[in-house]
């Protein structure tokens, strides 16, 4: 069998994970969350962060038993069913797919936010354009480019935050660096601050994706569990910490732009100069990152196509000159037309719904894999307690996400249960292995 060569030690891969969610998103929705939370995004963030924590270790948990890749659909088929394993990956995929769309919206309404004359249908043709021709030739970042426009980002996230601080202690914005409100408000409701929390879950994926890293990582029983818990954890600080001096700058939620919230606030503490500095390192994260999730929803689509779960003829192919999967990147590039249709709160609320989805049938998994090796562990706290407080977390989450979003979602799980029906042959036979999108 062919392996992958174990090279990555814990920093690498926290890296990786923290480089996959994207720090500088924390601003790029910064309007969806302090509008959702009445000006509590430091609550939503601190809430979804205690939340998502439950789930890491559940993914912790399993990553010790089965230490290969393939993350929650490996995880759920090993240790419940590979019908069910299907639907997870079902469900993976709708993160997959959809948020390369979800990027290049919120990359398209800051660029519309500092250059209001051109049309916002503009750059989101511009980013898909530019991100499929690239993908379709191949083009790969190298890792020091990637580096370099991780630390572009991080400056970026550290000037906003110095201007944020220096704003404040002048008696502008709240007038105090020390203050609950950009945890719970005093407009905020219960209801309201978990449906920012249901948001700001989108920011956490980084945790479930350094599990794809597992083949590659030295001692991945122990390196991997606590990569995932430190991606969380340190991920989950940036963001808390940004969105509290974020909100101290601007305290409220009354934007003149909900979507392109943070541009207004890097003109008002660091005038014109700055903010376009800050919407060029905004931009630069997101086309990076939208480069990235199409090449890896792409790869999925392909592996999918070529395993059989959706059509051989239409998925299954590379192109002969550059030995890319182009129909499954251009479809990729379709789904992303969808962004001229919908806002930036319903996209990241639909990725949100797979999200939980995956989440909840991991910490499920945990469970199952408890009752089945009873003898091997006798440790109920973090076989049954912790995943089923992760579990009803997740749930209740999921109920919160905007209405349009939970529709969409349901309808995709019910066409990925029409699949899995069709393809097993009305369940009697296993449905075909999904492979692992990274890493392939």
């Amino acid at each position: 069998m062919t392996t992958l060569e174990r090279t990555l030690g814990l920093r690498s891969v926290v890296l990786f994970g923290l480089a996959y969610m994207t720090p500088i998103i924390v601003l790029g929705i910064f309007g969806i969350t302090a509008d959702l939370t009445f000006g509590a995004s430091a609550g939503a963030y601190a809430l979804g962060l205690i939340a998502m924590l439950f789930t890491a270790f559940s993914y912790g948990q399993l990553a010790r038993v089965f230490p290969v890749a393939g993350s929650a659909y490996t995880y759920v088929r090993k240790s419940i069913n590979d019908h069910l394993g299907f639907l997870v990956g079902w469900a993976i995929l709708l993160d997959y797919l959809f948020l390369p769309m979800v990027i290049w919206l919120i990359g398209g309404a800051y660029l519309q936010a500092q250059f209001p004359s051109i049309p916002f249908a503009i750059w989101i043709l511009l980013f898909i354009a530019l991100t499929t021709a690239l993908n379709i030739i191949g083009f790969k970042v190298a890792d020091k480019a990637n580096f370099a426009l991780m630390a572009f980002q991080s400056l970026v996230m550290i000037i906003f935050i110095g201007l944020c601080i220096a704003y404040v202690a002048g008696g502008d914005g709240a007038g105090t660096l020390f203050s609950v409100e950009p945890f719970y408000a005093n407009t905020t409701t219960w209801t309201a601050l978990t449906a920012g929390a249901a948001v700001s879950a989108y920011s956490f994926l980084g945790f479930d994706a350094v599990t794809t890293l597992t083949e590659e990582t030295k001692d991945p029983k122990n390196t991997i569990p606590r990569a995932i818990m430190l991606v969380a954890l340190i991920g989950g600080a940036i963001f808390i910490v940004t969105a509290y001096f974020t909100t101290l700058a601007k305290p409220g939620n009354q934007f003149e732009e909900v979507g392109s919230a943070a541009f207004e606030i890097a003109k008002m503490i660091g005038g014109a100069f700055f903010s376009s500095v800050f919407v060029a390192g905004l931009v630069v994260g997101q086309f990076a990152s939208g480069l990235a999730a199409q090449a890896s929803a792409s790869r999925l689509i392909f592996a999918m196509g070529r395993d059989g779960v959706l059509p051989k003829g239409l998925f299954a192919k590379l192109n002969n000159a550059y030995k890319t999967p182009v129909p499954a990147i251009i479809a990729v590039a379709v789904v992303g037309l969808l962004a001229l249709q919908l806002d930036i709160a319903t996209s990241t609320s639909f990725i949100s719904f797979g999200a939980f989805t995956a989440f909840t049938l991991v910490n499920i998994a945990v469970i199952a894999y408890y009752l089945k090796n009873r003898s091997a562990d006798k440790n109920i706290l973090g076989w049954v307690l912790i995943p089923l407080i992760g579990a009803i977390a997740d749930v209740y989450l999921l109920m919160q996400l905007d209405d349009n979003a939970k529709r969409l979602g349901l309808i995709w799980l019910g066409i990925g249960v029409l699949i899995l029906v069709v393809i097993t042959k009305g369940l009697r036979q296993k449905p075909p292995q999904m492979s692992d999108p990274v890493g392939m």
